[in-house]
């Protein structure tokens, strides 16, 4: 049982937003489905509307039940570990795995193969025993992911998130040559308005988002680059650069019709993560080496570039 009281300075809000805030360690879609269920209660009345309007002095309970078992399988899967300690681990996933099981893909994923690894050590955060994932990268996207194996590691990784204060930066190939050494992408990130598969940049019900890069190599017609994430939306370096003009080399969703190059996927690597540990205290930093196909395509273009400078 969790249970807060409205301060002055936040009444007026949304129940789902205040509690939301309050308890950061749980998402807010899980927050509203509480809610809707009938497990928050102020005045030893169920409060049922997510949209209820917080009063000052209003004391709310929230009833967390018991975490439910999913029917994923653990499956015996190769894992490249970075880092691995009793409260959390940092992962290398490979361009093609899936982070978690879906429609399409209900086996062959990341948490499969965690399943496997860790057994029944994993978070059950957000009402379901299910390994802790604290974030996700794309399918299509290599790179470091963090993983909790206790609750109170999975809450306290997670506040970092919220804060923004975690590290994660990106190396990427995009098409042709950013001008400026360096720059800042803010525009709110949403769903696509007529595919819901996708995402844009929207000011109608969409969220915060900025992605800062960096130039660190130019070859004409493309841009290596490094982008630091300061908010995590779905797919947010992919539309930020294709919006901007640079859509990343492979991208089939937000990207260029006809490629160079022979790719099953965007040339976006989670090259480095940064974080406080949940229960050390110790800040860690971790990176992972750009993958073999993109490391080949960056020498080739070096190779082209320096003849063709010469």
């Amino acid at each position: 049982m969790y249970k807060t009281v409205v301060p002055p300075h936040k009444a007026g809000i949304r129940l789902d937003k205040f509690l939301s805030d309050e308890m950061t360690e749980y998402t807010r879609s899980y927050i509203q489905k509480l809610i809707e269920s009938g497990c928050v209660t102020c005045r030893g009345e169920a409060v049922v509307k997510t949209n209820y309007k917080t009063r000052a002095g209003d004391e709310f309970s929230v009833e967390i039940p018991e975490a439910r078992e999913v029917g994923i399988e653990a499956e015996e899967l190769p894992l490249d570990i970075v880092f691995e300690d009793e409260y959390m681990l940092v992962v290398n996933k490979p361009q093609g795995m899936v982070v978690h099981p879906a429609a399409g893909n209900y086996s062959g994923t990341l948490v499969n193969a965690l399943l496997a690894h860790c057994g029944e050590k994993l978070s059950g955060i957000n009402g379901e025993k299910r390994p802790g994932i604290l974030h996700r990268i794309d399918k299509d996207t290599s790179g470091l992911l963090l993983v909790a194996k206790t609750d109170l590691a999975h809450q306290r990784l997670s506040a970092q998130i919220k804060a923004h204060s975690l590290t994660r930066a990106y190396l990427a190939l995009v098409h042709a040559n950013i001008k400026e050494d360096s720059g800042t992408i803010c525009a709110p990130i949403g769903r696509h308005p007529t595919d819901r598969k996708k995402m844009t940049v929207t000011y109608r019900n969409s969220r915060e988002a900025i992605t800062h890069f960096k130039v660190l190599e130019r070859f004409g017609r493309y841009t290596y680059i490094e982008c630091v994430l300061e908010t995590g939306r779905t797919h947010q370096i992919r539309v930020h650069m294709s919006k901007n003009g640079h859509p990343i080399v492979g991208d089939k969703t937000y990207g260029v019709k006809k490629e160079e190059f022979s790719l099953k996927g965007q040339l976006l690597h989670a090259y480095k993560v940064g974080f406080i540990h949940p229960i050390s205290g110790e800040y860690m930093e971790f990176t992972a080496p750009l993958p073999e196909y993109f490391d080949r395509i960056l020498k080739n273009l070096r190779k082209i570039w320096t003849s063709a400078e010469n």
